[in-house]
């Protein structure tokens, strides 16, 4: 990612998970639009993606009731302003799933620029961790959080759930402030980042 300079605080923060959990891949990723929630949202400074593997060795995913039809995706949830990342994530995986996990690996920073990015900067961040589900009964704690199904997915499969993101009808939605097309090119960034990784690397 050497043409976006994250904020010294955040590279701080990233330097000491990767000396705990590896080095992340950097990935800068172009995505066609930049308007639509969450990268409207101003409350945070991104996301985590939460790559939770289970007993049957399969990768934790969901829908939300507002998503189009049969769209399921890997986790994800914001970090606010002055949270550490690794407190965001533990936090997000408690209110999403209730699940007492384990931090296994830190698998990626993904920074994104859309056509109205000012260029040196970008509109969001996403910080993905593989993480092993060692105990409690998968329930979502936060019913805001809108949480339909869960599911689980090989990492191989994600591929394919990145291509059909990729494919959503362009409609433009309320619920996401947005195009669902732009919004499904945003989500399938990940999934493939986290593909590469879980399969290029013995995990």
């Amino acid at each position: 990612m050497t043409t976006v300079q994250l904020p010294a605080e955040i590279e701080a923060q990233v330097v000491d998970l990767s000396a705990r959990y590896g080095l992340p891949a950097r990935v800068l990723a172009d995505i066609p639009d930049g308007v639509f929630d969450p990268l409207t949202k101003t409350d945070r400074i991104g996301e985590v993606c939460m790559v939770i593997r289970r007993g049957s060795g399969n990768l934790l995913t969901f829908r939300k009731d507002i998503y189009p039809q049969g769209v399921m995706r890997l986790l994800t949830g914001g970090v606010g302003h002055g949270e550490p990342i690794e407190a965001g994530l533990l936090r997000e995986v408690a209110e999403e799933t209730s699940l007492d996990v384990a931090v296994r690996r830190f698998l990626a920073v993904i920074a994104y620029r859309a056509p109205q990015t000012p260029p040196g900067t970008f509109a969001f961040l996403t910080f993905a961790f593989l993480l092993d589900d060692v105990g409690g009964e998968l329930v979502v704690q936060d019913p805001e959080e809108r949480v339909e199904a869960f599911g689980e997915a090989t990492a191989a499969d994600l591929y394919a759930m990145a291509s059909f993101l990729e494919r959503l009808d362009d409609r433009t939605d309320r619920e996401i402030g947005g195009s669902w097309r732009a919004w499904g090119a945003f989500r399938a960034v990940v999934h493939r980042v986290v593909a590469d990784q879980l399969l290029g690397a013995d995990i």
